[in-house]
């Protein structure tokens, strides 16, 4: 018999799931020790999450890229996309309302919530600088962390106001923000409170920011395209004129030196040095656009079914 003890990362809590097996006979056994949910990374061996027992027979699967997705592994789509992140080196990934990740481009899978239990939906995602891992956001503020992405705590079984719809890291890593719908904004690590629209009149909801690298300082979105700066520069905004469909999301350039937006019919909106580079404005869809994400040379957005659509 051979015995080993792999560690598996899992989706955030600061928790991890320790499996001791055995091979005896073409039978796997062994003992788990599982707290919450568990989400895997860069593991070759995947144990059924089944009520443990020392002596039973377990089944396994191992997971080959673009196969089926078992628990805590990402997929080739996503089925209700609700927000995506670029990879620094080309590609990204989207996110799902229930936590399940698609990877776009060579981006690797770094791990998901597919498959588990959620107090609420899932809602935004962030990439780590170095884009080995990422940060996902429940509309609770519950935020679960995978591959390199450390878990600086969250706003999960806090009162909110209102539902939070977005996060952003800060540039070096060490932190995120999380914003809400009426704009408030909640800090965690070391990223720095510059302001917000919480308690503060707002024509439509806040549905997105973004972070200005230059400055440290952020950007709020609302659905109609007002902009709110925060310690960054003003570019301008689609506020007060005309949208055929709402603002769903917003991504800023690298450099600080500008921002885009995006509505849910594809449109296109770029500020400052952000040069349009094309959009889905006018074109057929086969869900609205619920996101957008850039990595220095360009953006794709994402639709609800999962499509994506590159610039």
């Amino acid at each position: 018999m051979s015995v080993r003890c792999p560690v598996f990362m899992t989706a955030h809590w600061g928790h991890q799931v320790a499996v001791l097996w055995g091979l005896f006979r073409g039978h796997i056994w062994g003992l788990f020790h599982v707290r919450q949910h568990t989400g895997y990374s860069n593991a070759d061996m995947i144990v059924a999450q089944t009520t443990p027992a020392q002596g039973y027979t377990y089944t396994w699967a191992q997971y080959l890229a673009n196969t089926s997705n078992p628990t805590g592994m990402c997929s080739p789509s996503v089925g209700t996309a609700v927000g995506a992140a670029a990879d620094p080196s080309g590609g990204g990934w989207a996110v799902g309302s229930n936590g399940e990740i698609s990877t776009q481009g060579n981006s690797p899978c770094y791990g998901s919530l597919a498959g588990q239990a959620l107090n609420a939906p899932i809602v935004g995602i962030a990439a780590t600088p170095d884009g080995k891992g990422y940060w996902l956001v429940a509309s609770d503020g519950g935020v679960f962390s995978f591959g390199d992405a450390v878990f600086y705590g969250s706003m999960g079984g806090k009162p909110l106001n209102k539902p939070i719809v977005g996060i952003a890291a800060t540039p070096n890593g060490g932190g995120y923000w999380l914003v809400a719908s009426d704009g408030g904004i909640f800090t965690f690590g070391d990223a720095k409170f510059d302001g917000s629209m919480g308690g503060k009149p707002l024509n439509k909801p806040i549905v997105g920011m973004a972070v200005d690298v230059a400055t440290g300082g952020y950007w709020e979105v609302a659905s109609d395209g007002g902009i709110f700066s925060f310690n960054a520069p003003f570019f301008g905004s689609m506020g007060g004129k005309y949208l055929a469909q709402p603002i769903v999301g917003m991504d800023a350039l690298s450099s600080g030196q500008g921002y885009r937006f995006v509505a849910s019919d594809g449109g296109v909106f770029d500020f400052g040095a952000a040069g349009f580079l094309g959009s889905m404005g006018g074109k057929p869809l086969s869900a609205p656009v619920v996101g957008m994400a850039g990595n220095g040379s360009g953006y794709w957005l994402v639709g609800g079914d999962g499509s994506v659509y590159g610039y």
